[in-house]
């Protein structure tokens, strides 16, 4: 791992949104979940990422999310908000709100459904970190973006002063490891890797934490893992690596041919949670479809397998 640590490691769930029967948020719910997840020991708590539903979010539910978590927390962990926007003005919007409702740091992609390129990109997050109070940190996720974020270009800002860390979701393990070697002269630049699977081998390969959607569902046991990683327990790591691997399982559980691919994560983890007795529902928003009765019982197989029920 890269020394000094950043502020921004560890394990930092994209906690999810929990839903009343009718597509309302659940506050209490989602209270539990922020208890939950401090309990087993998360070191920050990301609200509005992708787990946490918030492209489906209107701007009111979101500030919703926002006042709820952060008052959960209580200042335990910190708090990062997604401002996740499809250009520029957008983000900044949501930059303003997250850091009046108590945001301790805030996440942007870059921009989406315009065409853009890395001039814009870069002028992009510059703007939004002069209007931001707090640090901000990028989302590399171009199979929703559709543009990837460069390691020269996350660098550059990085050297600059413009991005504290990034959360890497774009499945391209070789940019990744460019980007740890690359930030080795910048102590500060926190590395997150978004893939619940490979959390072991990306901190082999300098990585800070992880901010897995499963950790949701087992947040003690990615603590675990970090830990091992932490102290160079690296049979440890990845025994409790595979563990979780098998866990993730819970994605795929969903019928493809009734839920997209998005549906069926969101709708895992939710389910598990529900069953765990975190949720009072597994709703999720619309025109995504809750896991049904089937779907629902492979999940608790795997839970029980997992030492979870």
């Amino acid at each position: 791992m890269n020394a000094p640590t950043p502020r921004f490691s560890g394990v930092i769930p994209p906690v999810v949104t929990p839903l009343t029967a009718t597509g309302e948020i659940d506050r209490a719910s989602l209270e539990r979940v922020v208890e939950f997840l401090i309990d087993g020991g998360v070191t920050g708590l990301f609200a509005l990422g992708s787990s946490g539903e918030t492209a489906y979010l209107t701007p009111e539910q979101q500030d919703t999310v926002i006042e709820t978590v952060v008052g959960a927390a209580g200042g335990q962990v910190p708090v990062i908000t997604g401002a996740i926007e499809t250009t520029t003005n957008r983000a900044i919007e949501r930059v303003r709100a997250a850091v009046k409702l108590g945001a301790d740091a805030v996440v942007a992609t870059a921009p989406y459904y315009t065409r853009t390129d890395d001039t814009e990109i870069d002028r992009h997050f510059r703007q939004i970190a002069q209007a931001a109070e707090v640090p901000l940190l990028a989302y590399d996720v171009p199979v929703c973006v559709h543009s990837k974020l460069s390691p020269a270009l996350l660098l550059s800002l990085a050297a600059d002063g413009v991005l504290a860390g990034v959360k890497d979701s774009s499945a391209d393990d070789v940019s990744f490891r460019r980007l740890c070697l690359g930030a080795a002269d910048l102590p500060g630049f926190a590395l997150l890797t978004g893939h619940e699977v490979v959390v072991d081998s990306a901190m082999l390969g300098g990585a800070h934490g992880v901010v897995p959607g499963l950790g949701n569902v087992d947040p003690h046991g990615y603590r675990r893992l970090y830990d091992a990683a932490v102290r160079g327990d690296w049979t440890a790591a990845k025994a409790e690596q595979d563990r979780l691997a098998r866990l993730f399982e819970i994605v795929f559980q969903a019928d493809s041919a009734t839920a997209s691919a998005t549906a069926g994560g969101l709708g895992s983890f939710k389910t598990a949670l529900m069953l765990r007795g975190i949720i009072a529902t597994n709703v999720v928003s619309p025109p995504m479809r809750a896991l049904n009765e089937t779907e629902t019982a492979a999940i608790r197989t795997l839970l029980e397998q997992a030492g979870l029920l």
